[in-house]
């Protein structure tokens, strides 16, 4: 065990060995003045002044022993208490401001997220928009070009067949002016002249 610490920068040496003759002094001073005391008394002043000398000595022993091992042992265990309290609202406020910001960071990100998401589909849709405006379009062109090109075969067709009908009636028109004239009517000149009347006489179209 150390020894107590200096106080008011007397040794606690000097302040025990005061202390033990103040009591020392004031036991002789107890047993050597009791008319005294009975004369304060009297007088209404219970008051026994060797045992005052006697306590004074006795907290120049304790007070110092008591403020080295009871005291200040006290205080720097409520000092070492505050700083940690001290310590742990710190971090409680810098873990409270840490998750403040980390709110708003993910907040921010968030936003930022929905935005970014919100841009997506706004493209997708108008890439969609795009891409239904082009498949209509080439379906479109497609349409017309089988139409035009439907109306160009059965104009082929139709020519086709004229050119075939033209052809019989040229037969059966030699074919019949032989029966009744009794003579072969089949020649290139004959077949010019029946196809030239034919196509004066067509229904136009």
């Amino acid at each position: 065990m150390s020894n107590p610490k200096q106080s008011s920068g007397i040794p606690y040496i000097v302040k025990f060995i005061i202390g033990v003759g103040l009591m020392v002094l004031g036991v002789w001073i107890s047993k050597n003045t009791t008319e005294l005391r009975h004369s304060l008394e009297e007088q209404g002043i219970p008051l026994d002044i060797g045992i005052t000398v006697s306590v004074v000595g006795v907290f120049l022993i304790l007070i110092p022993v008591l403020n080295t091992y009871y005291f200040k042992p006290l205080a720097d265990a409520i000092n070492e208490r505050t700083e940690a309290l001290e310590s742990t609202f710190g971090e409680a406020e810098s873990l409270r401001s840490e998750m403040t910001k980390m709110k708003s960071d993910y907040e921010q990100r968030l936003a930022a997220t929905e935005a970014e998401a919100r841009s997506q589909i706004q493209a997708q849709i108008r890439e969609a928009q795009n891409l239904r405006q082009t498949l209509m379009t080439e379906a479109s062109a497609k349409a017309d070009e089988m139409v035009k090109r439907a109306q160009q075969e059965i104009e082929a067709e139709k020519q086709k067949v004229l050119g075939q009908l033209r052809r019989e009636v040229v037969n059966l028109t030699i074919n019949a002016s032989e029966r009744i004239l009794g003579e072969n009517m089949d020649s290139e000149k004959n077949r010019r002249l029946v196809t030239e009347f034919i196509d004066s006489v067509e229904v136009p179209r």
